[in-house]
């Protein structure tokens, strides 16, 4: 199902305008783009788009995104009625969150993620025709009805609007992220950003640079200063994912910031206050690792104030049908296809799996079903449970190199207690290369 209503996108980058018309034209009746924010006025009183996805820089010797809230005043001006997203990286969000108070819808920062950009997009385009602004740039949670889901839906609306650190556990998929993004958007501080640090993924040797940022000249191609992740998450909330995968020697400089709750930038000797709320995840066992001397016990006690555990989807199976409902919504959206109903057969065959990726297996497996259905009505037959990863796990026979592959990086994971270090080291791969595998694969 189609928007009727175009959007218009400018960005100086055109493989991003490539890349954002390629994806937004099958949610959207037009999609109109250009490199060149001078043309924004014409194509305004032109096309009178539902939304406008506005960059905030266009002069490269220039990053102070100051020209996208002078073209944001421009966009109101030539069309009120049309919906500003700015596009920003996440060095300006702070400057993005000024533009929403002086009339943006909202903002997405680069790189950006596909759902979620076209959630923002989709969100306000419906502010446009309400005439209403949306409440927030962060989808909610969906809680399910199990009685695990329901004490915890309990405990995170005490605690969301309190200043407590927050540890969220669970194995990967389970939708740690959207929680921490939940208790950001029931917390006080909603209105400014929430910044998500995956710890995995940092490069040991420019950790500190990405999150206490660093002075102009501080190293090689350091050509200007740059605010570092706790600055961008100033009153807002910090999100540090995968917290267990942070090397021994560098937790030591997070607990620093943490406890003094100033950050000083590479290269600078003056030191910065910083004002954020912290949420941490992992889906590794901290105490077993503190009482093998791998986790500071310390920054332990300090990341731990209010512990959450998520519970596995194998352990709430009446909650899969209301998954599967909602992804089978959105990606009937997403590819433009009518609204598809889930039959019983098709319930019972999901809740007999056992999940082993959790949510994220079960959005990958109903996304191509919704892709290869031609028909309204799903059954179990329209489901490929096939190449489900316990099958792999247990020793199934493998058919093709990624399904060994997939099977061997679950093993590794499941041996080595969700240790990530661990696994991708034993094999033989670096962290990074191992995440884009487990995305690839939905582990």
């Amino acid at each position: 199902m189609k928007i009727e209503g175009t959007l218009l996108v400018v960005d100086d980058n055109k493989a991003i305008l490539q890349a954002v018309e390629t994806l937004a034209r099958r949610t959207f009746a037009k999609v109109v783009t250009t490199p060149r924010p001078d043309d924004i006025p014409a194509l305004l009183r032109a096309e009178r788009p539902a939304v406008l996805l506005l960059d905030m820089n266009f002069r490269a010797d220039i990053n102070s995104g100051n020209e996208g809230l002078y073209w944001l005043k421009q966009a109101q001006k030539a069309s009120p009625s049309t919906a500003v997203v700015l596009f920003t990286a996440y060095a300006d969000v702070q400057l993005a969150v000024k533009g929403m108070k002086e009339g943006a819808a909202d903002f997405v920062t680069k790189p950006f993620d596909n759902d979620e950009l076209m959630q923002t997009l989709v969100r306000a385009a419906g502010k446009e025709a309400s005439g209403k602004r949306p409440d927030s740039g962060t989808p909610q949670m969906i809680w399910g009805t199990s009685p695990a889901m329901t004490r915890l839906q309990e405990v995170v609306e005490k605690i969301a609007a309190t200043e407590a650190n927050v540890l969220i556990t669970g194995e990967n998929g389970t939708g740690k992220e959207l929680l921490a993004k939940e208790i950001h958007r029931l917390s006080a501080r909603s209105q400014a950003p929430i910044v998500t640090v995956d710890m995995g993924a940092v490069v040991e040797t420019l950790f500190e640079s990405e999150l206490f940022g660093h002075a102009k000249g501080a190293f090689t191609d350091a050509r200007a200063d740059r605010p570092g992740k706790f600055e961008a998450a100033s009153h807002g909330t910090l999100f540090l994912d995968e917290i267990g995968n942070l090397p021994y020697h560098l937790q030591a400089k997070l607990l620093s910031a943490l406890q003094q709750r100033r950050i000083t930038r590479v290269g600078s000797n003056t030191p910065i206050p910083i004002d954020i709320r912290l949420v941490c995840a992992t889906n590794c066992d901290l105490p077993r690792m503190v009482a093998s001397g791998e986790f500071r016990q310390d920054l332990f006690y300090r990341i731990n104030t209010i512990k959450l555990e998520l519970p596995a989807l194998r352990e709430r199976k009446d909650d899969i049908p209301v998954f599967a409902r909602h992804f089978l919504e959105k990606y009937a959206k997403a590819y433009g296809k009518e609204a598809f109903e889930l039959m019983p057969d098709a319930c019972m065959a999901l809740m007999e799996q056992p999940w082993p990726g959790n949510i994220r297996e079960l959005e990958h497996v109903v996304e191509k079903a919704v892709i290869m259905a031609d028909k309204n009505e799903l059954g179990a037959t329209d489901f490929d449970l096939s190449h489900a990863p316990q099958a792999a796990i247990a020793g199934a026979d493998a058919q093709t190199l990624e399904d060994m592959e997939r099977a061997m990086i679950a093993r590794a994971i499941s041996g080595c207690e969700g240790n990530m270090s661990m696994a991708a080291k034993q094999l033989g791969i670096t962290r990074q290369t191992m995440y884009n595998k487990m995305k690839k694969y939905g582990l």
